[in-house]
């Protein structure tokens, strides 16, 4: 009898394993998938200039705040789309700056008069802004914007 009770409780411990791996790989493949957006890299905005100067691509900059709600939610839902991510990642150096908190955020917010957030900017290797969008944008609106940047 011991030894049935016994058998019948493994038994159900290896079944609700199963389903715990189950709902892992759901949750894995939702963490795959918001790494399919924009790639942001960590670097100073001098090393991003370097970079472009290199590549010959234009740097495209989210500068935002920690207590920015459309900021949150673009980062969220537009900036982790797969196709956003596609065009940005083949065609931009990726930077968010935090405009209170990271070290180059007041000398952009300053030079590029950053005065609501988000901001989106979108700056050649020599520095000079190319384009600048304020407010939440969709990912329809931006892959427009970019389109219209040839």
């Amino acid at each position: 009898m011991k030894f049935g009770a016994l058998l019948l409780i493994g038994l159900s411990l290896v079944v609700s394993s199963f389903s715990l791996l189950e709902n892992h790989s759901e949750v894995k493949e939702s963490i795959m998938d918001r790494k399919s957006g924009i790639k942001f890299s960590k670097m100073t905005f001098q090393d991003a200039i370097r970079q472009a100067k290199a590549s010959g691509k234009l740097i495209f900059i989210d500068v935002h705040t920690s207590w920015c709600g459309p900021c949150k939610e673009m980062a969220k839902t537009t900036f982790t789309d797969t196709e956003v991510g596609k065009v940005f990642n083949q065609k931009f150096i990726n930077l968010k700056i935090d405009a209170e908190e990271d070290a180059d955020g007041p000398m952009i917010s300053k030079a590029y008069t950053v005065s609501a957030y988000p901001t989106l900017l979108f700056v050649n290797s020599e520095g000079k802004l190319v384009r600048k969008l304020v407010g939440k944008q969709s990912k329809e609106k931006l892959l427009a914007a970019v389109a219209s940047m040839k």
